[in-house]
């Protein structure tokens, strides 16, 4: 139980941590116009903006509201992320700018994205994410069936990307994901546990939503690789098309070709399953190639 917290004003920006904590060098970099503090993984984020250029600053070495662990932890954590958004730069992936150790803590800036998390659980927990009209997910879910084929697109041809420089997805979820209702365009936001390859689960529970997760993800000595991903883009497919946990044809809304190769991909026998991402995106292709004839 919290028996205390801080509250933080940064210009118009109001928001509470566990813990006193300088957040002066925020204003050097601009104004400071919104901030993300409820997530529990150990950063915090904020929006900048300086002379009409915004900004995406994650920032970890404060004690956000929701955070349990360790706040060097988290430093580290994101210290050995940042190189990531650099390796698997990708058009579907947010352009990281900068990283810096600041005060007590370290930083990572992100050119700014006009998009809305799929997850805002703190402010849409479920059920209000699958029926407020004002929750990104809901109105992600209103988009036509094909807009929303085009961001399962990029978001496997990004991953095909991943797998061909050897790292896995881990912890990818549709609070990775946020879109842009004005252009329809959707990015990934967070990939800092992505692992290189070969990765082997020493946790027993990995790291994720188990809405997203393998079999494999929860055994401990267990190996995380490809066929864990096609996994969890049979799962992403399911979240934006279909009935998320509910795999039953009756909640898919992309015809039964697209249906049975999703299908495939959430099989609990990950020997069943599609050998890699890139097997998975091809039938997953010559299925959406045959509905256009």
């Amino acid at each position: 139980m919290i028996e205390k917290l801080f509250t933080i004003q940064l210009e118009d920006v109001v928001f509470q941590v566990q813990e006193e904590h300088d957040f002066s060098w925020l204003q050097m970099l601009g104004h400071v116009f919104c901030v993300f503090d409820q997530q529990d993984s150990g950063n915090i984020s904020f929006g900048v903006e300086k002379d009409g250029d915004r900004r995406f600053i994650k920032y970890a070495g404060a004690k956000p509201l929701h955070f349990a662990g360790d706040k060097h932890n988290a430093i580290q954590s994101l210290r050995d992320a940042v190189h990531l958004y650099d390796e698997l730069s990708h058009p579907c992936l947010i352009e990281l700018i900068d990283h810096f150790e600041i005060g007590s803590g370290y930083a990572a800036v992100f050119k700014w994205f006009e998009g809305e998390s799929l997850h805002a659980h703190w402010s849409y927990p479920p059920p209000a994410k699958y029926n407020n009209p004002a929750s990104p997910y809901y109105r992600f879910r209103q988009l036509t069936v094909e807009q929303r084929i085009v961001s399962l697109a990029n978001i496997y041809s990004f991953h095909v990307d991943v797998e061909n420089r050897g790292w896995v997805a881990v912890d990818f979820y549709d609070g990775s994901l946020i879109c842009d209702f004005k252009s329809n365009e959707t990015k990934i936001c967070d990939i800092d546990l992505y692992q290189r390859k070969p990765f082997i689960n020493t946790m027993g529970r990995l790291w994720g939503s188990s809405r997203f997760m393998s079999p494999e993800e929860f055994v401990m000595d267990a190996q995380i690789d490809e066929r864990t991903n096609v996994f969890t883009m049979g799962a992403v497919a399911f979240a934006l098309i279909g009935g998320e946990l509910d795999r039953s044809f009756t909640k898919w809304e992309a015809g039964k070709g697209l249906y049975e190769v999703a299908l495939r991909a959430v099989n609990p026998d990950r020997e069943l399953r599609y050998t890699n991402v890139a097997e998975f995106k091809a039938a997953w292709d010559e299925v959406k190639t045959l509905n256009k004839e």
